[in-house]
């Protein structure tokens, strides 16, 4: 399952609509997340308004969160959402397991006694299951003051996704660049080691702008063209193991 977990406080002012990217994020199979830090006043009025389309566009779930609640709030929203695709694929393979054997269409018109057996399946599936979440941090100018606890956030999280079963990878870009034009850069490849961290806040310098649409698509392509054996493979194993998983609890 791919994830791109967003940290910003709003309000994007160069390139293309980050909600449009979201949504072409969505296309590719890839939930976008958004975890908004945001100032209060108007400006934190359009960045909240802002951060609840892009994660609505892209699949996702978004949450506005003071500096001290980031770290938890980024477990938890990885969680849930992984939760959430699940259920979402466990539904359509639903239709197609059953055809005209019933007429349950999603897990809560089960029989309780399949629809307990399948919630147990879908419990399974989420610890077990290989994720990579794709971090994107915006270090405009205003969020200057609160990297320091996007990178306990980050450090909190990379331990999170270590406790599970399943295989569980992190990348990490933030945007923008030092260099006019330069609108995300990536700054750890995929890696499941938290010590990785440990050295990146303090290469990152804040700038004014805050392309947040073009960050999104240099994340899909990163997506679509790093990893893309890599892709098919976990993708082809996961289809496997759900379809298995699924068919021999529910027909």
């Amino acid at each position: 399952m791919k994830q791109i977990l967003l940290i910003t406080d709003g309000c994007s002012n160069v390139g293309v609509s980050p909600v449009l990217a979201a949504a072409e994020a969505r296309e590719e199979g890839i939930t976008v997340n958004v975890v908004g830090v945001i100032d209060y006043g108007t400006i934190g009025e359009l960045g909240s308004r802002e951060i609840e389309d892009i994660a609505r566009a892209g699949g996702g779930i978004s949450q506005i969160v003071g500096t001290r609640q980031l770290a938890h709030t980024m477990q938890m929203m990885t969680r849930k959402t992984v939760v959430q695709t699940i259920q979402q694929a466990v539904n359509r393979e639903l239709t197609q397991i059953l055809g005209d054997k019933g007429s349950a269409k999603t897990v809560t018109d089960l029989e309780p006694a399949q629809r307990s057996q399948v919630v147990e399946v879908m419990d399974n599936m989420a610890e077990t299951a290989t994720l990579q979440v794709s971090l994107l941090i915006d270090v405009s100018a205003s969020m200057k003051p609160k990297l320091a606890s996007v990178e306990e956030g980050i450090r909190d999280l990379m331990l999170s996704l270590q406790a599970r079963v399943g295989k569980s990878r992190l990348s990490v870009f933030h945007f923008p660049g030092r260099h006019s034009g330069e609108h995300a850069v990536m700054d750890i490849d995929w890696t499941d080691d938290p010590g990785r961290v440990r050295s990146l806040f303090g290469r990152l310098q804040t700038k004014g702008a805050t392309p947040t649409g073009p960050a999104i698509q240099k994340v899909i392509d990163f997506y679509r063209y790093g990893t893309l054996e890599e892709q098919q493979e976990i993708e082809g194993n996961y289809r496997i193991e759900r379809e298995g998983m699924l068919g021999d609890n529910v027909v």
